[in-house]
């Protein structure tokens, strides 16, 4: 029985990721290199490699990912040892609000951050009410560095997902490896360097990927700063010409090489392969008291951090609250009227119905398919199943922004997939689009329950007469229900706040998710940011209650669900 069900799962999984994964893919590769005759031609590579403006956008997205994957490093690396190793005032409290940066998308985050630092932004004001510069000065601190500025958006809002990762790799590690090496006479940083880090970097590789991944495709944040000089921005503007113009699927399938070789690359020098650990009863090992000064440092630095991270968050909550926000510190003037809009908008009001019904409907897709694929991967013995694994993970290293691409290029007039255009109507692929980007969270969680839960327990209701699918249903799914949970709540809320598929392919204000909208409203003159910051405020709030109960539930286990 548990055979017959993997096979069909297998099968099942193999058809689907062929589909909508492997083929867009395939779409892809060949617009760019494959010319109007069906012939291989480097052509169209050639053109993008001697174009001066693209070389400068290709090596603009791989320094902001250097830049915003070793800031997001320098953040969250000294955060998870400081959290693992030390009791300190109020850690409990300050290792749940340093998950607050995640609760806001990089480019909603942009706005806030511009209103601070911007021309007649909030800094300046402040200085010249401290007489540091006369009145009227004004000075534009992102925009004389836009690329700094993005990669440091990046940074505080993607270091959690290090973070995680830290924090669970350091809590693995036998105490006793340290302390035969604090014996020995390795101490202090020599400690760290010669055992503690080879020891995580499984778990570093594994949130480095994702950041750096996600900020070498990030569309938001660059196309809100105005910075059109990264590769992402120019396939998104090339979009206009997909049918006539092959550069884009040349650029896109660069992207893809790209991103692909760097995370094999990475994977290879600091891949998963973990170093054997004893139990951990092998030593009394665990966060150690400090002494109240070095206590209120180590508070100090978590909630400085904090502070510093949630700045796009009050900027993004002050200018939803404001009715007009110019040259002062503060808003002169607040209301509330903003969130009602926000509520009852044309453009809103659909978009957040729609976010729902995509988000809701992807999630189920991914519930059920990413237990059965756990299921195949842990519980069975079918030849291939760490294929299948391999698969469910791929799309955690393949950029959203060239699956939602190689999905345009796929339904296209004359193609199989037309009759999935979304230029007539994207709800289908942006549904598919939602379950093949979120079903590696579904899957992790899954199999970290399926691996935890020991399989005696169905064996027993087997023997008792319980048929095998019956008793994984009746006896293990309840015992993993938190893992189940946390999995499905983290896929529909960053489903709901998904940025390229969004934004690529909802072509239709009919059918424009949450995040399409905010984009299009922070577009509009008059009263579009305000509006677009409130119903950023909504998608905070929405995405914050999400991460605490997914915290409260899986705890440092929450890391795992951002391994590659």
């Amino acid at each position: 029985m548990s055979q017959t069900f993997a096979r069909v799962v297998f099968g099942f999984t193999a058809v689907f990721f062929a589909a909508f994964f492997i083929w867009p893919i395939y779409q892809i590769l060949r617009g760019g290199f494959i010319d109007a005759d069906g012939r291989l031609t480097f052509a169209y590579l050639a053109t993008i490699l001697s174009d001066p403006t693209y070389l400068a956008g290709l090596r603009n997205s791989f320094l902001l990912a250097c830049a915003a994957t070793t800031l997001a490093l320098l953040i969250a690396l000294p955060l998870a040892f400081i959290s693992d190793r030390f009791l300190f005032p109020g850690k409990t409290i300050l290792g749940s609000l340093v998950l607050i940066p995640m609760i806001l998308p990089p480019f909603v985050g942009a706005i806030g951050i511009k209103q601070i630092f911007g021309q007649y932004g909030a800094l300046n004001a402040l200085i010249i009410e401290l007489n540091l510069r006369p009145p009227g000065w004004t000075f534009d601190w992102f925009a004389a560095n836009q690329f700094w500025g993005i990669a440091v958006v990046e940074a505080l809002t993607l270091y959690p997902i290090i973070y995680l990762n830290a924090v669970a790799a350091l809590a693995n590690i036998d105490p006793a490896m340290e302390e035969a090496a604090e014996n020995l006479g390795c101490t202090g940083f020599r400690r760290f360097f010669k055992i503690t880090l080879p020891l995580i970097k499984p778990g570093l590789f594994a949130g480095g990927t994702i950041v750096f991944i996600w900020a070498f495709t990030e569309l938001g944040t660059p196309l809100v700063f105005d910075y059109a000089q990264v590769t992402s921005v120019q396939i998104f503007y090339g979009l206009k010409d997909i049918g006539a113009n092959p550069a884009p699927f040349a650029l896109v399938a660069v992207m893809l090489v790209a991103s692909i070789s760097l995370y094999a690359i990475g994977k290879g020098l600091f891949g998963r392969a973990g170093h054997a650990m004893m139990a951990k009863a092998t030593s009394s090992g665990g966060p150690k008291a400090l002494p109240l000064g070095p206590a209120l440092l180590c508070t100090a630095l978590f909630g400085g951090v904090t502070f510093v991270a949630v700045l796009p968050h009050f900027g993004v909550a002050l200018v939803a609250f404001s009715k007009d926000w110019y040259g002062t510190v503060l808003p002169q003037y607040y209301t509330l009227e903003n969130f009602a809009i926000a509520l009852g908008h044309d453009l809103t009001v659909p978009a957040i119905a729609n976010s729902l019904k995509f988000a809701s409907i992807s999630t189920v897709i991914d519930i059920f398919l990413g237990i059965a694929i756990a299921y195949v991967v842990v519980r069975t013995k079918i030849r291939g199943r760490q294929i299948l694994d391999f698969l469910s993970m791929l799309p955690l290293a393949v950029p959203g922004l060239v699956l939602a691409f190689g999905y345009l290029a796929m339904s296209q007039e004359g193609k199989f997939f037309s009759f999935l255009n979304p230029v007539v109507d994207p709800t289908i692929l942006l549904i598919i689009a939602y379950s093949v980007r979120r079903l590696p969270y579904v899957v992790r969680s899954a199999a970290a329950g399926f691996q935890q839960t020991s399989e005696t327990l169905e064996e027993a209701a087997q023997n008792l007469g319980c048929p095998p699918l019956k008793s994984v249903i009746k006896i293990t799914l309840p015992l993993i229900a938190a893992n189940l949970i946390a999995g499905g709540l983290l896929a529909f809320a960053f489903a709901m706040l998904e940025v390229s598929d969004s934004l690529i392919l909802a072509q239709k204000q009919a059918f424009y998710p949450i995040t399409k909208a905010i984009m299009e409203l922070f577009q509009l003159l008059g009263d579009g940011k305000f509006i677009a910051s409130a119903l950023g405020v909504w998608a905070m709030v929405f995405l914050g209650v999400t991460i605490v109960g997914m915290s409260l539930m899986l705890g440092k286990k929450l890391g795992a669900i951002f391994r590659v």
